[in-house]
């Protein structure tokens, strides 16, 4: 970190000796664009505290950067300050209005919120301005999901497939809808590949317990669950961990 008060009291000491160079001798200013480079470095290397104050600078020298706000917006997101992030796209956006990557990030940041609504209303404007990104109708599909509108998820994630063939999160997440709409046995066969496809995706062994258990197949329900609980993580996954010792206990005898 350069020490600006300590290098300031230097500079008055020996202001009469470089005078005349003085033009050599000063830094060069620091402009927006090298602020907004060193935040976009940050961003980059996942450091939103240290990118949120160069993209603040960049603002200070040009307020009218649209992709100044929408990284610093990205910025917020990365340290989970989502309301400070959807400011920043909604700047970018009503300087800009279509700008695909506001309306998409702003998307993410109102699921991250729990306004699954407002996020189908940024994709969809999105896809308007881009539609060959399998990653905006996978979100949708998946603010759909969210809104428990399941039928109209589904779609979205068959779209994300034929752009992206083959993903175990897009496939993994049809299945989750699917199961919602009582289409067990298709949900069955997505959870199934997703595990043929990621062995390690321990959350799909727990949803194919689920459907097993869905479609009355106890015992290999039963032996969904306990692959989860040998491959589930500790952490990230107590909350579904603790539910399948709760759905073991319950089928026992059954």
């Amino acid at each position: 970190m350069i020490k600006y008060r300590i290098l300031r009291s230097l500079a008055v000491v020996i202001t009469a000796l470089v005078f005349s160079a003085t033009a050599l001798a000063t830094p060069a200013p620091e402009t927006a664009e090298k602020h907004f480079a060193k935040g976009l470095a940050a961003l980059q290397a996942g450091d939103g505290t240290q990118a949120v104050p160069q993209f603040s600078e960049a603002l200070k020298l040009r307020p009218e950067w649209v992709e100044a706000y929408i990284n610093r917006g990205q910025a917020y997101v990365l340290q989970d300050q989502i309301a400070k992030g959807v400011k920043d796209f909604d700047k970018a956006l009503e300087l800009s209005p279509e700008v695909y990557e506001a309306l998409y990030n702003r998307g993410r940041a109102y699921t991250k919120l729990g306004q699954p609504d407002k996020a189908v209303a940024d994709y969809t404007a999105a896809l308007k301005l881009k539609t060959d990104d399998w990653q905006v109708y996978y979100n949708r599909g998946n603010a759909f999901l969210d809104a428990g509108k399941y039928r109209e998820a589904l779609p979205d994630y068959e779209q994300a497939l034929k752009l992206k063939p083959g993903n175990p999160e897009v496939i993994h997440n049809r299945g989750l809808a699917r199961l919602a709409l009582g289409q067990n046995e298709d949900a069955l066969k997505d959870f199934g590949q997703v595990i043929t496809l990621a062995p390690t995706f321990a959350r799909a062994q727990y949803n194919r317990g689920r459907a097993l258990e869905s479609l009355g197949r106890l015992p290999e329900a039963r032996g969904a669950y306990r692959l989860f609980l040998q491959s589930g993580d500790p952490v990230v996954d107590k909350p579904l961990l603790e539910k399948t010792l709760q759905r073991l206990r319950t089928l026992e005898g059954k």
